[in-house]
């Protein structure tokens, strides 16, 4: 139990940096963000930010993972690719300031490369754990293209002003899917 209770107090420490992060990103770009502004911003000492992370990409980064990964959690269980993308657009118009902001950087420890190492994994593994194999070279390429493509069109979405609903950027991405890669996720009930 007291594991329990001081996994809960970190993650409690975590979302109140996060939720700092979040108060400058509506008046900072986050390039100008310092440590120094988050941890004054919610009461902690930069030594503190520092036990929990690297970085304030790697506080975005875990504050994105705690926000998105929801979505996915259900995949392959009954649920589509449609109908994660559908949550996690969703979540992204709820958290709107935190992700314009943060679809902004282009660091190498950026959200885009996050999201994109996030979702390759994710239907790697979806792939690996319905076949039993990694996906020849070909499927690969086309599943690394079409997630590359996902992360530009979600970030141009959001930068954009979400003009389209969740819904409408769901189907979209579905739609351009790979002709190949398309064919393999029916074939694996993921669409």
């Amino acid at each position: 139990m007291h594991k329990l209770q001081e996994q809960n107090r970190q993650d409690h420490i975590k979302y109140r940096m996060a939720n700092s992060i979040k108060e400058c990103m509506k008046h900072t770009p986050v390039d100008k963000i310092t440590v120094k502004n988050i941890a004054e911003g919610c009461g902690v000492t930069r030594q503190t930010f520092y036990r929990h992370f690297l970085d304030k990409y790697d506080l975005i980064n875990w504050y994105f993972d705690k926000l998105v990964l929801e979505s996915f959690a259900h995949m392959g269980q009954g649920s589509t690719v449609y109908e994660g993308l559908v949550k996690k657009f969703v979540f992204i118009q709820q958290e709107r300031v935190f992700f314009c902001e943060a679809f902004r950087s282009d660091d190498r420890n950026s959200l885009k490369e996050h999201d994109f190492d996030l979702i390759l994994q994710f239907y790697l593994d979806k792939i690996m754990e319905k076949t039993g194999k990694v996906p020849d070279a070909k499927l690969g390429f086309q599943l690394e293209l079409y997630c590359r493509g996902s992360v530009y069109m979600t970030v141009k979405w959001v930068l954009g002003g979400m003009k389209m609903t969740p819904n409408e950027m769901a189907s979209s991405l579905v739609e351009a899917m790979p002709e190949q890669l398309g064919k393999e996720f029916c074939r694996l009930g993921l669409i």
